[in-house]
């Protein structure tokens, strides 16, 4: 904690202490200054994670400050604090990158929420950035996003397999990222300078399969007019990924058997053994012991594809990377698209968190792609996901600053949070209650009154 820096920009003496005081027995570290001039001069000194500045200051005031600020150090996050406060002037601070906007007078505990919040995103940015560095230094890494300890403990036993030559076994659900992992085992290897040829086995039939992984000799079939190496050829030297593995044909299976114990194959239509020198790293998000057991998978291909077996986790499994995944989405697709898009918005984020993700990173790295094609501000907003994550936010509304709910507000929030682990089935919902349907529909009418 005592790491974190936080300047206080404001021309009132009793305020600029205040703000301090609150803060050092947070456990910041905090500088002040009078106005934006004097703030820049401090800023060339010493690195900042946090200001808090004053709107209404002569010589340089807040928004001048700000832009100042988003221009020169851009990682820093700017939270704007007034006692003119208007909904156009919040408006144009968020436009112009402010992280927040908080009116005088406020209540000190709000104030240590939004500050502990504006620090998490910063702290964000720079675990991100950190991962870029030591992925693009001395390692070759492809960017494998993800501090939870499931995701270390995955990143570890790639660069400790990676080195080997045997079969590696990947498993997990679609979506998780089974090929990125692949080419991390690839890029680590000894065949780092080889090819790395991937081939989904479930978009052939056994025929175009066969003739994509062995090749063909000219003539072998109609329209063969010439030789042709395949994937397995190809990739000599280097590594083939087998994506979903388990549903290639029996048949193909005993081939492939066959080039993994002899290390050679015979082309559609040829006679000629080839050698072949690859690494196998194969996919699948099925149970493959439960496909041998139905007869659907060899079980001595299972042996040798599962020499190393990798199980990656989902995203449900590892919801602390949630923030690190949006943050590294939302700058590579507002980064593609021409936009500056600095956050994700605390309701919306909120619903991220809360969301089961059956899709997994595939599903995150979509819907954070529509939401930034869609927004226009700086902040990507409930109203820019898709109509079934927008129903889930649970909007509670409280008169004053009250840190607590009342009995009402809490059973409101209840309910709607078991709808939204149900998928909105209100039988279910009901049941988990312990009231009937019609109790449940009468409670949900009299929340839609509520909020006209």
């Amino acid at each position: 904690m005592n790491s974190i820096r936080i300047l206080i920009v404001d021309d009132e003496v009793i305020a600029r202490e205040n703000l301090q005081h609150v803060l050092k027995k947070e456990g910041y570290l905090t500088a002040i200054a009078e106005n934006g001039l004097k703030a820049l001069k401090i800023m060339e000194r010493d690195e900042f994670d946090l200001v808090l500045t004053d709107l209404k200051m002569d010589r340089m005031d807040g928004m001048q400050l700000l832009e100042k600020i988003r221009s020169i150090y851009p990682d820093t996050e700017v939270i704007i604090i007034t006692g003119y406060a208007t909904v156009s002037s919040a408006v144009d601070a968020m436009q112009r990158g402010a992280y927040h906007y908080i009116a005088k007078p406020f209540n000190f505990n709000e104030l240590r929420i939004l500050v502990k919040k504006a620090l998490e995103k910063r702290l964000l940015k720079k675990e991100l950035l950190e991962l870029r560095r030591r992925i693009e230094g001395s390692e070759t890494m492809p960017l494998i996003i993800g501090k939870s300890p499931k995701m270390v403990e995955l990143q570890g036993f790639i660069k400790q397999i990676a080195s080997a030559e045997c079969s590696v076994l990947i498993q997990g659900e679609t979506g998780t990222g089974k090929e990125l992992i692949a080419k991390a085992i690839h890029s680590l290897s000894p065949r780092a300078k080889g090819r790395f040829l991937a081939i989904n086995c479930g978009a052939f039939n056994e025929e175009l399969l066969s003739n994509e992984l062995f090749g063909h000799e000219k003539e072998a079939f109609t329209g063969a007019q010439r030789d042709r190496a395949g994937l397995l050829e190809a990739a000599s030297g280097g590594t083939v990924f087998l994506d979903e593995i388990s549903e290639t044909p029996l048949s193909m299976q005993v081939k492939l058997l066959r080039v993994l114990q002899e290390k050679r194959l015979i082309r559609v239509g040829g006679t000629q053994e080839i050698p072949v020198d690859i690494r196998v790293v194969a996919a699948t998000n099925k149970d493959l012991k439960e496909e041998i057991h139905l007869g659907r998978f060899r079980q001595d291909l299972y042996y040798r594809l599962n020499v190393i077996n990798l199980l990656v986790p989902c995203l449900s499994e590892r919801k602390d990377d949630i923030p690190l995944l949006c943050r590294h989405f939302m700058e590579k697709y507002s980064t593609a698209q021409g936009k500056k898009i600095e956050e994700i918005s605390p309701e919306a984020m909120d619903i991220l968190m809360q969301y089961e993700f059956p899709g997994n990173v595939r599903e995150l790295e979509n819907i954070i792609e529509r939401a930034v094609t869609l927004t226009q501000g700086p902040r990507i907003e409930v109203d820019h996901f898709p109509g079934d994550l927008q129903q889930m936010i649970v909007r509670i509304p409280r008169s004053g600053n009250r840190e607590f709910l009342t009995l009402e507000e809490k059973e409101k929030e209840y309910i709607l949070w078991v709808l939204r682990k149900v998928s909105g089935n209100r039988s279910n919902a009901a049941e988990i209650l312990g009231i009937d349907r019609a109790s449940l529909w009468r409670k949900l009418k009299r929340f839609e009154t509520e909020k006209l």
